[in-house]
This record gives C-alpha cells, sequence and structure tokens, in this order.
C-alpha cells in the first residue's frame, strides 16, 4: 500500500483534550459528565444536517445543545470559549514529529474552525509542523460526508488515494474510506472498532505507535 503523501488529522478529541470543559460545565452547577452528552448530541446533530442537504457552524450547533442542559446562555458560551484554550493530548507532539520525519505532510481538517485549530497547536508548540488547517466551512456540510475529505484533498493538491484521515471517531474513518482516501484509527480507548464501518488500514493505541505504521505504509 505504500505510505500516504499526507495525513489529514481530525481536531476534536484526536488533537484536543476535551476534559478541561468538564470542569466549565460544574461551574455552570451541572454535572461534568454532560461534557459527553452534549458533544455527543453536537456531532448528531451536525452530522444530522449534513445528511439533510443543510449546513450551520459548530459553535451555533453546539450552543443550540447546550442551551438544553444549562442554566444559561452566559453559561453556554463559557464552555464554548473553552475551546479556544484547550491543551493537546500528550502523545500528539511525538506523534506528529514521526510524521514529519516520515516526510509525511501534515494537515487538519475540522467540523469546528481553523482559527481552533491553528491556535491548539500554536499553544502546543507545534503549528510549524502542519501545513494546512482547513474546516467544513468551505463546502457546508460536515464530515462525515464526502465532500469535506475530498474539498481538502484538492486544497492539498493530492488524489483521495494520497490521502490518510487520522481521527478517533470510527464515523470519520469510515467517512474518509468511502471517500476514496485511507483511514488511520487513533482508539486511545481500546475498543472494537464498529463492524458496520470500513475499517480503518491503520490502527493503533496512541499517537506516536500510529504515526509509524502510517509511515511504514
Amino acid at each position: 500500500m505504500g505510505a500516504p503523501a499526507v495525513v489529514i488529522f481530525d481536531v476534536n478529541e484526536t488533537l484536543s483534550d476535551l476534559t478541561p470543559l468538564a470542569a466549565r460545565f460544574e461551574e455552570a452547577g451541572v454535572p461534568s459528565e454532560l461534557l459527553g452528552t452534549w458533544f455527543a448530541a453536537t456531532l448528531r446533530d451536525g452530522i444530522a444536517l449534513a445528511a439533510s442537504g443543510s449546513y450551520a457552524d459548530f459553535r451555533d450547533v453546539g450552543r443550540a445543545n447546550l442551551l438544553q442542559l444549562l442554566p444559561t446562555a452566559e453559561a453556554a458560551e463559557h464552555v464554548l470559549d473553552g475551546f479556544a484554550v484547550l491543551p493537546v493530548h500528550p502523545d500528539v507532539p511525538h506523534g506528529l514529529r514521526v510524521l514529519r520525519e516520515a516526510r509525511i505532510r501534515i494537515a487538519t481538517l475540522t467540523n469546528g474552525t481553523t482559527q481552533i485549530a491553528r491556535a491548539l497547536l500554536e499553544r502546543a508548540g507545534l503549528e510549524e509542523l502542519v501545513e494546512q488547517h482547513l474546516d467544513v466551512s468551505g463546502v457546508r456540510r460536515w464530515k462525515p460526508a464526502p465532500d469535506p475529505y475530498l474539498y481538502a484533498c484538492g486544497e492539498l493538491g493530492v488524489e483521495p488515494a494520497q490521502a490518510a484521515l487520522l481521527a478517533v471517531h470510527p464515523w470519520d474513518v469510515h467517512g474518509a474510506r468511502r471517500a476514496g482516501l485511507h483511514g488511520a484509527w487513533l482508539d486511545r480507548r481500546g475498543l472494537p472498532y464498529p463492524e458496520v464501518f470500513e475499517p480503518p488500514d491503520w490502527s493503533g493505541r496512541d499517537l506516536p505507535s500510529l504515526a509509524r505504521a502510517v509511515a511504514a505504509g
């Protein structure tokens, strides 16, 4: 199969650690466990919009779901503002450098915004490793619809078969595979990959080991 020319990273949960947002739920007076419920609902609704041929920005979808869980609009904005200060997962710096040392190009593709993705990597001192940041606003459809993946390949000047999408979400890997890209699944939680989805070309429990597998082809 060979190594891809470019690895396109998902951002939320794949590169960024959402755990600190839990404290913001507690500051609003609700259980921190609602973080997972809210994020899953936000993904559900964004994907539902894409499936029905519609679109809304991540922040707007996220806000709509927060208003069902939190007591005030101000509390909802407080949670959303937390994205601007999130850290990367501890394994991200090493993993990105493995790919760079293998001379594999790196980009990001997010259902969020390029600004959030760029700032995340700047705070971690990793921005110089990433060639380009892309988001779904360019095609106004959320992943895993095919349009965002094909848009990213076009912006990066590669054919889909020359690119790999790397994500913690099996549905994202599936979407990329269906669009003709390779898929790399970052299995941080040690869960079975859903059999209903197109399987990944590579999988790993941490980013450095997954990056080494991708680089080996």
